[in-house]
């Protein structure tokens, strides 16, 4: 099992938004992660830090359907205004945050 993991900002005054839209999460992005095997996706935050992580069988294909997916660019245009993710030029994704320990 692959596992992603990522970091981004909330905007200032806006967690209780970002919390909110997340609440009332789209079924056809709910049903784009499963079509990109993706599973077991958390985000905690501290302040207006967020970090995200998932598991997946292949991240690469994870990675490329939801590059691909018109509602996941739809579901990033609806986020632009209550966050801030850096995105990495070669893959149209948040840059993954290197593993550095895991014990199981």
């Amino acid at each position: 099992m692959d596992r992603y993991a990522w970091r981004a900002k909330v905007k200032p005054g806006m967690l209780e938004e970002y919390v909110r839209r997340h609440n009332a999460i789209w079924p056809e992005m709910t049903q784009m992660l499963n079509d990109a095997g993706v599973h077991n996706y958390t985000i905690w935050n501290v302040g207006d830090e967020l970090f995200g992580y998932y598991e997946c069988e292949d991240l690469e294909r994870a990675c490329r359907v939801q590059a691909e997916s018109e509602v996941n660019a739809r579901w990033d245009a609806y986020m632009k205004d209550v966050m801030v993710m850096e995105r990495d030029p070669e893959t149209g994704a948040q840059p993954q945050l290197k593993q550095v320990f895991f014990h199981q």
